[in-house]
């Protein structure tokens, strides 16, 4: 694959993953209180229906890598994107019933933050091999600034026009805009083209799903996302009610959300770069350790300053841990099987997503308080960060090919 056709693929797999956004929490948030309104649904029903459509389309994660990784990625993607404009649009005209509303919050769920999700990171993973952290920061920046744009669009529309309204356009978007572009422009990997990875794999070589979840690296990078989606996924959901407990404002709220995302960008942007002469084990570990330090700091802030602070670590960390994420599973695990494996880990992320603002939402209910969860998750992530700097990246044996042509098998 030419780097042209390369960076293209960044381009449209960003655009593919902003398609997630009916299939994402805050994507569903922008619709949840004129959707409970128009029909007739109580808070509690739906919290079920979104924590059990969540959990249940995070299975999904597993059989899409296995698809893309078997049929490609353009034909492949093309289809879910299509399933997925479908979906959405069948839920803009739905009636009423908490069944048939269940139904279609797990088909977004399964389709969108689960399938589509993993074909995004896929496209760029199987395009790059040396520069896949410096690739993966692009896209991460990428991602951040189509998000805010949707957000800000899809927001409006739910303002002046409905949900249904809203709901209908991306629908029409996915279908008409979103799936042709994945069938025209993505490009399949060559894997006739024996480039090596930072881990010694050639492009078309890599570990299996089975090898790679024996190996200690996919639980120590795996375990360090979920950790970091738990943690935000609780923080994120009661991030406001979190910050009053400190004492501020929701006007110092809706400034920390601006300061924090401008700070992630910077934080994704630089890991990009710093993976081209840093390993990705150091890296990891430096944004665990900065978050693990914001973490145990939260529950001590009283002043601005101090908030400030707060906010840079946890932007530049998160920002961090998003790009290596993104990039470790062909940097580790080569690219013959990497939409399984990436598939996996996605699904460990969907999984702790689900359970953080359970937990966060237990933490108040028994204490009164936020506070007592972060002690707890604070020092777990420290403990993970150590466990970064102590992993190894497992070495994957060059194809027969290559090493005949070298002398290595005689």
């Amino acid at each position: 694959m030419s780097r042209i056709n390369a960076w293209i693929n960044v381009l449209i797999a960003s655009l593919i993953m902003v398609a997630t956004l009916p299939g994402r929490t805050q994507g569903l948030g922008l619709i949840t209180e004129p959707l409970l309104r128009d029909l007739n649904v109580d808070r509690v029903s739906y919290a079920h229906v979104n924590l059990w459509a969540t959990l249940l389309g995070a299975i999904i994660c597993l059989p899409a890598g296995r698809i893309l990784d078997r049929f490609g990625l353009r034909i492949t993607t093309t289809l879910i994107t299509s399933l997925l404009g479908l979906v959405v649009w069948q839920m803009s005209s739905l009636a009423g019933g908490i069944a048939a509303l269940f139904v279609l919050v797990l088909a977004t769920r399964a389709l969108g933050q689960s399938a589509l999700s993993v074909a995004s990171i896929t496209v760029v993973g199987k395009a790059f091999d040396r520069s896949v952290g410096f690739a993966m920061g692009i896209y991460s920046v990428l991602l951040s600034m189509f998000f805010a744009g949707a957000f800000t669009i899809v927001g409006n529309v739910v303002r002046n026009a409905g949900w249904r309204e809203a709901w209908l356009r991306i629908a029409l978007a996915l279908v008409l805009f979103v799936a042709p572009a994945v069938l025209i422009f993505i490009r399949e990997p060559d894997s006739a083209l024996p480039s090596k990875g930072e881990n010694g794999a050639a492009g078309g070589e890599g570990l299996s799903l089975r090898d790679a979840l024996g190996t200690s690296a996919f639980w120590v990078f795996g375990g360090a996302t979920s950790l970091y989606g738990l943690v935000a996924s609780g923080l994120g959901l009661f991030n406001e009610a979190v910050l009053a407990e400190r004492g501020f404002s929701q006007e110092t709220y809706h400034q920390f959300l601006a300061g924090t995302a401008i700070i992630a960008l910077i934080g994704q942007l630089g890991c990009g770069l710093m993976t081209l002469r840093w390993s990705m084990q150091r890296l990891v570990a430096i944004a665990l350790f900065a978050y693990a330090m914001a973490l145990a700091a939260l529950p001590f802030l009283t002043t601005l300053p101090q908030l400030w602070v707060f906010a840079a670590l946890m932007g530049f960390s998160g920002g961090m841990i998003t790009v290596i994420f993104f990039a470790i599973w062909r940097s580790a695990y080569g690219s013959a099987h990497l939409g399984r494996i990436q598939g996996a880990a996605q699904m460990l992320t969907v999984l702790a997503s689900a359970i953080g603002p359970l937990l966060f939402a237990k933490s108040v209910e028994l204490t009164g308080s936020y506070m007592p969860v972060l002690r707890v998750l604070a020092p777990a992530v420290a403990l993970l960060g150590i466990a970064a700097l102590r992993v190894r990246l497992p070495l994957i044996p060059a194809p027969v090919e290559a090493a005949a042509s070298t002398g290595a098998v005689k």
